[in-house]
């Protein structure tokens, strides 16, 4: 439904300089993900089918759907104030927005769009910065925190960004010290394994983002929902579980839901419609995500969100 207006927003990122992190070298995270995403297939289940509820509920709030804006940040190449507009779509939308690294203003022009913002905190190697963090984002009226957990050491093709805020691993200890200064819900981003995901729950998070960071932090990581059901079981529903990384359209959305993710964060494809139709073009490409999503839950007999049977997934 939205693949012509996402290819104008692509092209649009192209000309701009963006670049699309899927690339035929050995090795490529994003290439590995877009090519496991596309190897699972949707077995359908009509009979008996009722059309679907898309709503999702997370930390008290309801939301239309369970499609995302992912952690993005440093959208004014893109569109001036670029952030606070894809605020404005996904506040329009309905939907969950998560957002990067900004200074505090930023995220104050965000919120005040009455989106709903998960703000992600670097894991800076000076603490007393991410305590700093944390105090604005409850200033500024976030609703809900976290922290880039797979960035500990940096990423690999941009080091730059590790120059200008440097970053450190961080124990468990530290982060339950992150959870208990303070009162919103604390999700650790970048999951990728059963034994972290067990130790976020250990550390008391309020939910976890499985993530690789868009293939930014290392070579051959493994896809994100090839991991996925793993730590769905591991966790047993103890608290929600999200996924990102390459997921562009409703399909990937219904294909990570399958496997254990409540919701999902879109991040290029995001981009891309900011790049079509600014805040506008950023509510069609969630919105026309959550069509799609919404149409194959119906053709599969998943009434709602919660109620996807992995067993439609063929490889």
């Amino acid at each position: 439904m939205i693949e012509g207006y996402l290819l104008d927003g692509e092209k649009k990122l192209q000309e701009k300089g963006i670049a699309n992190k899927i690339t035929a070298t050995p090795g490529s995270s994003a290439r590995i993900n877009r090519e496991y995403l596309d190897s699972l297939l949707i077995e359908l289940r009509t009979i008996d089918s009722v059309e679907a509820s898309t709503s999702m509920e997370l930390f008290g709030e309801t939301f239309s759907t369970p499609v995302m804006v992912a952690a993005i940040s440093g959208l004014n190449n893109i569109c001036p104030d670029g952030m606070t507009e894809v605020a404005k779509g996904a506040a329009a939308a309905n939907a969950v927005m998560w957002a990067g690294i900004g200074d505090e203003r930023e995220l104050r022009s965000m919120t005040d769009t009455g989106a709903k913002v998960v703000k992600i905190i670097k894991p800076y190697a000076d603490t007393g910065l991410i305590f700093q963090k944390i105090e604005q984002a409850e200033r500024c009226g976030a609703f809900a925190i976290g922290m880039d957990t797979d960035f500990f050491f940096g990423s690999k093709r941009n080091p730059r960004l590790a120059q200008a805020f440097p970053v450190s691993p961080k124990t468990l200890s530290e982060l339950k010290s992150y959870i208990a200064a303070t009162r919103l819900p604390f999700v650790f981003k970048g999951v990728l394994s059963v034994r972290d995901a067990e130790k976020a729950a250990e550390a008391g998070a309020a939910g976890i983002v499985v993530s690789h960071h868009g293939a930014s932090v290392t070579d051959y990581a493994v896809p994100p929902l090839r991991v996925l059901p793993d730590i769905a079981k591991a966790l047993g529903g103890k608290l929600p579980i999200f996924a990102d990384c390459g997921i562009s359209s409703g399909f990937d959305a219904f294909k990570a839901m399958a496997l254990g993710a409540q919701g999902v964060c879109m991040g290029r494809a995001v981009m891309a419609g900011l790049a079509a139709g600014g805040a506008e073009g950023v509510r069609k490409v969630i919105e026309g995500a959550t069509a799609e999503l919404q149409r194959v839950m119906s053709l599969t007999g998943s009434a709602d969100c919660r109620g996807i049977d992995p067993g439609v997934l063929w490889r």
